[in-house]
């Protein structure tokens, strides 16, 4: 094996390699010493994490990934029993359950709309039933164009116990003008 040796540069003495450097930069002139320390201002406040939060908004806004199902307008309706899953909810608002029964309010009475209801969810109970639409209409057809069945029926879905989970249908099975309901299993 052959070893490289080291070749280092050739040193001058100190004096002559002072006196060198000295001769090259000609006679200098020592600068003051008296610094002035900059004063820097400070910036104004931005809010930072609220700038942030908009910007993440715009991007989910902006992105192919949102589902229409996810947005309320005030118009919809929406119920879930505490302890069920975000999924099964979540399933329902996309209309990913089959519907195996349906019932159409349109034209009745509040106490003729009561007992049709009552009357439907005891037959799909019966029946095993697990997802049904409740068509109640949009109320645009009533005294002051409010919705009266849409109204009851949520403080009715709300108060049978059968009931898992409702929410407004999606727009090719009605709109805001009909609802899912989850039923509980038998």
């Amino acid at each position: 094996m052959s070893r490289k040796r080291r070749v280092s540069p050739p040193s001058l003495p100190e004096d002559e390699g002072e006196g060198l450097f000295r001769a090259a930069v000609g006679p200098v002139k020592p600068l003051p010493q008296g610094r002035v320390v900059p004063v820097r201002r400070r910036p104004p406040p931005r809010p930072l994490q609220r700038l942030a939060d908009e910007r993440q908004v715009l991007r989910d806004l902006l992105s192919a990934d949102y589902d229409p199902a996810e947005l309320e307008t005030g118009e919809e309706l929406l119920f879930a029993r505490p302890g069920l899953q975000h999924g099964l909810l979540r399933k329902l608002r996309r209309g990913q359950f089959a519907v195996r029964a349906e019932l159409d309010l349109h034209g009745m009475t509040v106490p003729a709309a009561r007992l049709a209801l009552q009357d439907f969810l005891r037959a799909c109970q019966a029946r095993g039933d697990r997802c049904v639409r409740i068509v109640h209409g949009k109320g645009r057809g009533s005294p002051g164009r409010r919705p009266v069945l849409k109204i009851r029926l949520n403080a009715w879905l709300r108060q049978w116990d059968a009931v898992l989970a409702f929410c407004s249908a999606r727009p090719v099975d009605g709109g805001s003008g009909a609802v899912y309901v989850l039923l509980r299993r038998r």
